[in-house]
C-alpha cells in the first residue's frame, strides 16, 4: 500500500489501521483470506491478506474471483436501466405483457396462511414493482415455515438449495403457479424481484441476460472477470466458499471452484445473487454511479437513472418489514443492513446509524461481500471474502472495515 500519498484525503495513519483491523481479522483463523479495496478521487488502495484455502494454499491477490451473492443486485439492476434511459421499458408498464405468466395475480389473505385462500390482486404488477423489489413476493425471513416460504423454496425459486435453479421460463413458470404475498406495490420483499428482473431484460431484449449485460455494462466498463460463472483458464483465481458450522465454526465448503457452482454457465442467470468479479471490476462499476452514469468518455447510464437508482424509493410502510429484519437480527449482522432505505438494486442510507452518511449506496452479500459508494466524499469501499455469512464473522469484518475506513478520511 502506498501511505506517502494522502493527497486522496486518507491520513497515513488511518490506512495503517485499515490494514491492522483486516490483517487482525485474518490472523484469528476465523477469515482465510480477503481483499479490500478503496477509492478516492483518482487514488486506490488495496489490500489483499491471508490464502485462498482456511488450511493455506495460494495468497489471496488482486484479481482473485469472488462469488459476489447478493452484492449482484446494484450491478445487475443497470441492465433494467439501461432499457429505461432507451425508452423500451417504462416505470409503470404492466410486465405482464413480456411475463404473460404474472397476469391475473392472487393475493394471500394472509402471510401464513394456505395457498389457495386468496384474493384477487388490486392490480397488475409494474415494472416500478419489479425495480422497488415491491412486487409481491420475496425472500421473507421473517415468514420462514409459512405454507408460502415453504412453497418457494419447494419450487426451487431461490438460489443456494441442493438443487440448481432451473432455466428462466420454467423458473417463471413456477413462480407464476404461486399466490402473492402482498398486494402489488404494498410491501418491500427481498430478493426474488431482482431474479425476475433478469428474466425481464432477457425478454425484452431478445438476448441472454448474461449477453445483454456483457454488451452494454461489463465490456464498455472494462469488467472483464465479471459474469455468472468462471471460465476453466481462471478457475485458479477462485477460493472455495466456505458455509462455517454456527455451531462449532468448523469450516465446511459450501462450493468448491472446481466442478462447483460457478465452474459453467449456469441455466438461470441469477440477478439477485449469480454473479461472479473481483475487487477492480467492481470499483469501475461504481465509480460509474459516482460519475453520473459515465466511465471515461462513455455513457452507460443517464444522469437520473443513476439518480433514481441511488436515492430511496419506499415510504416507511413498504421499508418496515425491511428495518424489522435489520434491528431484530442485528446479534448475527452487527448492524449491517440498517440504512433505512432501498433504491433500485441496492440500500440507501436515508439515516445515520453509524460511520457511514447519509446517501451512501450499495450492499452486501451473504457469501462474505460488501460493495457502497458515497457520493458526498467521493468513495468507493469494496471488500470480498470466501466466508458465508452462517457465522457472525465476516459481519464482525464487514462492520470494522467500514469503520477503520471512514476513521481514514482526513479532509
Amino acid at each position: 500500500m502506498n501511505l506517502r500519498n494522502t493527497d486522496s484525503g486518507f491520513s497515513e495513519a488511518g490506512l495503517r489501521r485499515v490494514r491492522e483491523v483486516l490483517a487482525r481479522h485474518v490472523e484469528s483463523g476465523k477469515i482465510p483470506g480477503l481483499v479490500a479495496l478503496i477509492g478516492r478521487g483518482g487514488e486506490t488502495h488495496v489490500e489483499a491478506i491471508g490464502t485462498m484455502r482456511h488450511d493455506g494454499g495460494a495468497p489471496m491477490r488482486r484479481d482473485t474471483i469472488f462469488r459476489m451473492a447478493s452484492t449482484s443486485k446494484p450491478v445487475s439492476i443497470a441492465a433494467a436501466m439501461i432499457l429505461l434511459d432507451e425508452c423500451r421499458l417504462r416505470l409503470d408498464d404492466l410486465v405482464e405483457r413480456w411475463l404473460p405468466e404474472l397476469a391475473d395475480r392472487r393475493v394471500l389473505k394472509r402471510i401464513d396462511g394456505p395457498l389457495d385462500d386468496t384474493v384477487p390482486a388490486r392490480r397488475p404488477i409494474t415494472v416500478r414493482d419489479l425495480l422497488t423489489s415491491t412486487f409481491g413476493l420475496g425472500m421473507d425471513l421473517t415468514a420462514l415455515g409459512t405454507p408460502i416460504m415453504s412453497a418457494v423454496f419447494e419450487r426451487g425459486l431461490t438460489p443456494d438449495l441442493p438443487e440448481p435453479m432451473p432455466e428462466p421460463d420454467e423458473w417463471l413458470r413456477r413462480l407464476g403457479t404461486l399466490p402473492l404475498m402482498y398486494q402489488p406495490g404494498e410491501q418491500w420483499q427481498y430478493h426474488i424481484s431482482n431474479d425476475l428482473l433478469g428474466v425481464l431484460v432477457a425478454r425484452v431484449t431478445g438476448q441472454s441476460f448474461e449477453t445483454f449485460l456483457g454488451e452494454r455494462v461489463f465490456g464498455p466498463l472494462g469488467m472483464k472477470d465479471t459474469g455468472f460463472h468462471v471460465p476453466a483458464d481462471k478457475i485458479d483465481r477462485l477460493p472455495p466458499l466456505y458455509a462455517p458450522d454456527p455451531k462449532t465454526g468448523e469450516f465446511h465448503v459450501w462450493d468448491e471452484a472446481e466442478d462447483g457452482r460457478h465452474s459453467g454457465p449456469p441455466a438461470f442467470q441469477g440477478g439477485g445473487g449469480g454473479l461472479v468479479s473481483t475487487a477492480d471490476d467492481y470499483h469501475a462499476y461504481f465509480r460509474m454511479l459516482l460519475n453520473g452514469g459515465t466511465h471515461g468518455t462513455e455513457r452507460i447510464l443517464s444522469r437520473p437513472a443513476v439518480e433514481l437508482m441511488t436515492t430511496n424509493r419506499l415510504t416507511a410502510e413498504q421499508t418496515a418489514a425491511r428495518t424489522a429484519l435489520a434491528t431484530g437480527n442485528v446479534h448475527v449482522s452487527f448492524g449491517q443492513g440498517q440504512h433505512g432505505g432501498w433504491g433500485f438494486g441496492m440500500a440507501v442510507r436515508t439515516y445515520r446509524g453509524d460511520y457511514a452518511p447519509v446517501g451512501q449506496f450499495g450492499w452486501d452479500g451473504g457469501a462474505g461481500t460488501s460493495t457502497y459508494a458515497d457520493p458526498g466524499n467521493r468513495l468507493t469501499g469494496i471488500l470480498l471474502t470466501q466466508v458465508g455469512m452462517t457465522v457472525p464473522d465476516p459481519a464482525r469484518l464487514i462492520h470494522d472495515f467500514w469503520t477503520t475506513l471512514y476513521q481514514a478520511l482526513d479532509d
